[in-house]
């Protein structure tokens, strides 16, 4: 046996030597969400940590074709991370080469207030103006209703998540885009393998996102995705994604257009060499090698992962049917959600407060999180910045109060499930 083969050998008999401990209720934590790794994934990863590509290369091209298939688009570009897909998607449709249709500083992009920071910071990056629609408690999501309402004559596009893995209703929002000329950008971050209508999300907007950080569906460490059926977009996004820079050829290859310095661009000399011309003003924002291996294995395991995600959501969905107090949360109609986490809002009539209930499952060691920001606008971040606001954003402000989740992803088991349903009926049932 080689070296190579015998520390790959190791690796997995490390792997299998560490055991994993016995979940003790109230002792073991149990997260909102985590990388669920197998001894497959670390031999994957050292593998590539051997072959030294320390750059993007082979596995990330790899990656890029076979999650595209997965995913029933024609093109993935990995990035570093999922904030760096969403300034990469909307950056590519301020490109000059989309013409008339390109955004210009000043338009608007539709969005919801209760959401993840990085969905909106784009907006802003690019020296738009976001426009802020509610959503609906129980499914937090926005409406088709609310997006036409907030419509207005300089709006130019939709950009929005599914939340917690939830659609919003995207064939209706993607018609309603389409009918009235605008660009829709879904943030899929946390909703990979969610379905609306029989159709994966990702794939009825103009370009999707994609977040591989450990809290999602398949991690790569730290890493993220932009999708496209439309190659015009695909080449704009690989271009600011790579510097900027007007060439296609991978690092390290030359000259594979065979015009490498016979073009002309700009007021740039004639001729000059093609690797250095730069169309657009781009960012460094690729991913490694390395990563893309681990994704490339975590890949195999992804409908696994859509399954035990449902699973545990079901679980605590009928373990908590019937608690007082409660709003539990509810499927968007005619989806079918790889769900992301489990929330929970409480009632205005609960005779406990949402810090009391989460007080106690933290100190159970039943992790919990916020739906991220809540309402936006009320953020240090977000003061003198210019935007807009349609409509009252009341339940936006329900889930800045009222509203927390907790987690389904697969490493959670279904004693840890039944142990979190307990906790919070028991809790309920004692009026906090």
């Amino acid at each position: 046996m080689d070296t190579r083969s015998t520390l790959l050998e190791l690796t997995r008999k490390l792997h299998q030597e560490e055991t994993e401990e016995t979940f003790v209720p109230g002792r073991t934590p149990i997260l909102t969400s985590g990388a669920v790794l197998d001894e497959e994934d670390r031999v994957a990863y050292v593998g590539a940590a051997l072959d030294m590509r320390i750059a993007a290369g082979g596995h990330a091209r790899t990656f890029e074709s076979r999650f595209a298939r997965a995913m029933h688009t024609r093109k993935a570009h990995l990035t570093n991370s999922g904030s760096s897909a969403n300034l990469l998607a909307l950056s590519a449709l301020t490109s000059p080469q989309l013409g008339e249709r390109r955004l210009q500083p000043g338009d608007e992009v539709i969005t919801v207030a209760a959401s993840f920071p990085t969905t909106v910071n784009p907006i802003l990056q690019n020296g738009l103006v976001p426009v802020f629609v509610d959503i609906e408690l129980g499914t937090y999501n926005t409406t088709a209703e609310r997006i036409e309402e907030a419509i207005g004559p300089r709006t130019r596009a939709i950009m929005m998540a599914h939340a917690l893995g939830n659609p919003f209703p995207v064939a209706e929002v993607a018609e309603l885009a389409d009918r009235h000329g605008l660009f829709l950008i879904e943030d899929n971050c946390d909703a990979v393998g969610s379905s609306y209508q029989g159709r994966l999300t990702g794939g009825f907007g103009d370009l999707a996102t994609v977040s591989f950080y450990p809290a999602h569906h398949l991690t790569m460490g730290e890493g993220g995705c932009v999708l496209t059926r439309n190659l015009t977009l695909a080449r704009i996004v690989e271009s600011i994604r790579d510097w900027g820079r007007d060439c296609w050829c991978e690092p390290g290859e030359d000259d594979r257009c065979q015009r490498r310095f016979d073009q002309s661009f700009g007021t740039l000399p004639p001729g000059y060499d093609h690797k250095y011309v730069f169309s657009h003003v781009g960012y460094n924002l690729k991913t490694t090698d390395v990563q893309a291996a681990l994704g490339l294995s975590q890949l195999r395991r992804l409908e696994e992962f859509g399954a035990a995600r449902r699973r545990n959501w079901q679980r605590l969905r009928d373990g908590l049917s019937g608690v007082p107090g409660l709003l539990l949360p509810e499927a968007t109609p005619g989806s079918d959600p790889s769900w992301f986490g489990f929330v929970l809002t409480v009632l205005p009539q609960a005779p406990f407060t949402r810090k009391a209930l989460v007080d106690f499952l933290e100190a159970r060691k039943i992790r919990t999180r916020r739906l991220f920001a809540g309402n936006l606008t009320r953020h240090p971040a977000y003061r003198g910045r210019q935007f807009r606001v349609v409509g009252e954003l009341t339940n936006s402000d329900v889930t800045t109060t009222s509203t927390f989740w907790i987690g389904v992803f697969p490493g959670i088991t279904a004693e840890m499930t039944d142990y979190m349903a307990a906790s919070v009926r028991e809790f309920a049932a004692a009026g906090g």
